[in-house]
């Protein structure tokens, strides 16, 4: 009898947790956009100028949203669970006009919403339920005998009805872990564990109608799969792509309103054959130029991109602006994205912490960036070369109140112009 026990223990905390949110009132349009402190300490680190003069007078708008805000994993996972229920409204509140679900698939092929089908043990709390920790690809192990702790637990490892019994986390894990519960424990330090009591996750539905009752704009992204397809035998990428869509018009959201992403080049062109009203707005990921020789190849694919039908691709944003001599210029790859007039959207602002760190520690994000950045007073630099230079029509950020600033002081994508907002 005792496993039984252990067992329904283990069930009675689960659901304990579950019990423990607090219940969602039904969800109406956010009227009172409230960005914080943040971007006002961003404009106030800056150096002296015309852009810092103007961002400045801005500092008293009454902000609205902004479709050109996009909300990634939400739009406040600097400091709230990614992809929950309560960074998504605090994405809205932050006035993103867009937000993002990432989609994946389960055991049972629902589709939900996690930055990669295999992020459960670092997003959730997973590995401390042991029924769902068991049925993990890789349950957790204790660090030992020199080797770090470690686990894999996928959506495609349980069904929707598990999926829903987690909790969403700040993403880290503690490699030093010598039991599950350590594990959990990893968030950076410039981040914080203040909302992470029991973020409510998602499934892609509910996402659906959330951004629906908030009367904003929808980008989801079909994330690659991390199983071997088709999975179990007969789910394809394409039934999982038309899945993604179907979702979408089954809910009767206008594909207007609906800007899908994949790095599958074979799913987008998938869309633009088979749902080219959805298709047509789609946006191809990018992120094959890391290095000289791949950043070369990647500027020569943008010209085939146009031509297969391809309207917006969506890289890093250090393929779009280089450091020279302390100043940020627009890069070749977003001079030849000019010239074939591809739509240009751009990833992830506030994804890094404070820059000065990220420029010492080699962020991804700031590879070719390095050398235009010192601080956080380069933030808005940033910002406004990407926008009033290389163009771009949208960007997401892990602190929505930080584009959605930049986005009133420059009246650029509020009301009226893609956001359906009461």
């Amino acid at each position: 009898m005792r496993p039984v026990a252990i067992s329904m223990l283990a069930w009675l905390a689960t659901v304990g947790n579950v019990l423990a949110r607090p219940q969602p009132v039904h969800q109406q349009p956010i009227k009172q956009i409230e960005l914080g402190p943040r971007p006002y300490f961003l404009v106030e680190s800056m150096s002296d100028g015309p852009l810092k003069s103007k961002l400045a007078q801005c500092q008293n708008l009454n902000m609205k949203p902004s479709s050109w805000s996009f909300g990634h994993r939400g739009g406040a996972p600097l400091q709230i669970p990614e992809h929950s229920r309560e960074s998504n409204i605090a994405g809205a509140r932050m006035g993103a006009g867009t937000l993002e679900c990432d989609v994946a698939f389960t055991k049972d092929r629902e589709l939900v919403c996690r930055h990669s089908q295999c992020d459960l043990h670092t997003t959730t709390n997973i590995v401390a339920l042991p029924e769902l920790n068991a049925k993990c690809t890789q349950p957790f192990r204790p660090a030992a005998d020199g080797k770090p702790a470690s686990a894999k637990c996928c959506t495609s490892d349980i069904t929707l009805a598990e999926f829903k019994l987690l909790c969403a986390k700040m993403d880290g894990f503690n490699a030093s872990a010598v039991n599950a519960e350590d594990y959990l424990k990893g968030t950076p330090s410039w981040r914080t564990d203040l909302y992470a009591t029991c973020g409510t996750v998602m499934e892609h539905k509910e996402h659906i109608a959330m951004v629906e009752a908030l009367g904003l704009r929808h980008s989801p992204e079909l994330k690659m799969p991390m199983v071997k397809m088709p999975f179990q035998g007969d789910y394809t990428q394409e039934m999982y792509a038309q899945q993604l869509i179907d979702n979408y018009k089954n809910a009767r959201v206008p594909p207007s309103r609906v800007q899908a992403q994949s790095f599958s080049y074979d799913a987008i062109r998938y869309w633009l054959e088979s749902e080219p009203d959805f298709g047509n707005n789609a946006m191809l990921l990018v992120e094959s130029a890391d290095t000289p020789d791949t950043y070369a190849e990647a500027i020569d694919k943008l010209t085939e991109y146009a031509k297969e039908g391809v309207r917006t691709v969506a890289p890093p944003m250090h393929y779009l602006v280089e450091g020279k001599n302390g100043s940020l210029t627009p890069s070749r790859y977003a001079d030849r994205a000019q010239e074939l007039k591809l739509n240009i959207i751009t990833w992830s602002l506030e994804r890094s912490g404070p820059l000065a760190a990220a420029r010492a520690n080699g962020d991804y994000y700031y590879t070719r960036i390095k050398n235009g950045i010192t601080g956080d007073g380069n933030m808005y630099e940033l910002v406004d070369v990407l926008y009033r230079q290389v163009g771009v029509v949208g960007m997401f950020s892990d602190w929505a109140a930080t584009t959605t600033f930049y986005a009133n002081c420059f009246n650029i994508g509020l009301e009226g112009s893609g956001c359906r907002v009461s």
